[in-house]
């Protein structure tokens, strides 16, 4: 059983650039993708496989969670795990940790579970958003202890009704995806209706329905803010898990900082993941992406441009595009990501204090980021046990002496391998990363 209790504090300072970067990464999976893929997994007839998923704290805390709910899951092979179904059932304790994930798609699960599940994580799980998702479980018929945070417990009964619900999903995408994943083994499926402000991370929700389809669900998301599942019986499968595209994103900007050229090998032609935004994206702010059989080929020229982007759909990827912001020809405004304050940090507070921290001309407004460039300074960032934010810093490093990490271990929630493949990519070797 690997140790899931979260590692300590190591501070780390960021590589310089001693010129343009030439490196090819071999990442890890996606961490979407590979929890999803357990989720359906566990309600599955038959077997199911992943090949080649992410083996980070997140994705271990949802193996682990499901095994303390009866299935069996077997983590022992890095590229191939495999989860055998079992009844679902309590008493369970389950730790979230600080992923959101775990969080929202492991409750309507225990719902299904004979017996009770609890659920208890790190402190900003605490205080994460969880109200609309236990109101539309008590509403599909569960019962569920909520006192407004974690813990909560949710006592299971070997079946759920299901039915209709309306529910406000603007906090985060999750809480639809979490009851979409689940509807299948409710009796009566389920209509999930959104109302309340746009739900961030569209794609994601794309990526649940595509996932639940290609395990045998029947879904209809032709209405917007409506997701119909019927229910049914899903299908074991194997799963090719993509490399994790939004942990790319760090190191294809380092070609954009340095002017050099970062290859991300067995990037997907047609995927489940919002990679084309990030390309876009990249490519406003100067970088020329080209798909090649070697994978994503990224050059960059030495110049960033600053944009003006809507990011309510790639929120994860705030946090790197701030740090090439900061570094640009230009000013550029970030917006549409008001719900950033609900996942492991306030995500744009910290960004302003760390980008601050460094220099950087950086102020808050009422959805986003406005930054305008101006000379940085090395300095110490406070990354607040928030992976996305060290990899910020870590960009940043390219290009200003001196940028210390306060504590690197945070990466390990997605890319446990982050400062070893950072440093080997910045210090010239040609290929690294993990298998093919």
């Amino acid at each position: 059983m690997p140790n899931l209790t979260a590692p300590a504090h190591l501070p780390w300072t960021a590589p310089t650039a001693p010129g343009p970067v030439t490196a090819t990464v071999r990442l890890p999976g996606s961490k979407s993708m590979t929890a999803r893929a357990l989720v359906l997994g566990a309600l599955s007839l038959g077997a199911t496989t992943l090949r080649a998923p992410l083996r980070a704290r997140d994705t271990e805390l949802m193996a682990a969670g499901l095994r303390a709910m009866g299935c069996h899951v077997s983590t022992a092979d890095d590229n191939l795990w495999l989860l055998r179904p079992r009844p679902l059932r309590g008493p369970a304790r389950v730790d979230v940790g600080g992923a959101g994930t775990v969080l929202r798609f492991l409750p309507p699960i225990a719902a299904l579970a004979d017996g009770a599940v609890v659920f208890d994580g790190d402190g900003r799980s605490r205080t994460r958003p969880m109200a609309p998702l236990v109101g539309a479980l008590r509403d599909l018929g569960a019962r569920v202890d909520y006192g407004g945070g974690l813990p909560l417990t949710v006592h299971g009964i070997g079946r759920l009704t299901g039915g209709e619900v309306t529910m406000d999903a603007s906090a985060s995408s999750q809480l639809v995806s979490g009851l979409l994943l689940a509807a299948p083994e409710f009796d009566r499926g389920v209509v999930v209706r959104h109302a309340g402000p746009p739900v961030p991370r569209a794609p994601h929700l794309r990526m649940t329905v595509q996932m639940l389809r290609a395990a045998g669900a029947g879904v209809d998301d032709g209405r917007p803010d409506v997701w119909v599942v019927e229910p049914g019986r899903l299908n074991g499968r194997a799963w090719d898990i993509e490399p994790d595209l939004p942990a790319a994103a760090a190191f294809l900007a380092a070609a954009l900082v340095t002017g050099g050229t970062v290859t991300v090998a067995g990037w997907p032609r047609s995927g489940l993941q919002p990679g084309g935004r990030l390309l876009e994206l990249l490519r406003r702010m100067g970088g020329a992406p080209t798909l090649t059989r070697q994978g994503l080929v990224m050059r960059g020229t030495g110049t960033v441009h600053g944009i003006t982007a809507d990011l309510a759909d790639a929120a994860e990827l705030i946090p790197v595009l701030a740090a090439l912001a900061a570094v640009a020809d230009g000013p550029s405004h970030l917006h549409g990501v008001a719900h950033l304050d609900g996942h492991e940090t306030d995500r744009i507070a910290a960004l302003v204090t760390a980008l601050g921290a460094l220099g950087a001309d950086v102020t808050r407004d009422h959805d986003g980021l406005r930054i305008r460039p101006r000379p940085l300074r090395g300095a110490t960032v406070a990354t607040r046990d928030d992976h996305r934010l060290a990899h910020a810093a870590a960009v940043l490093g390219l290009a200003v002496d001196g940028v210390r990490l306060d504590d690197v271990t945070c990466t390990a929630k997605t890319l446990p391998e982050f400062p070893r493949l950072w440093s080997t990519m910045v210090h010239g070797a040609a290929s690294f990363g993990g298998q093919d």
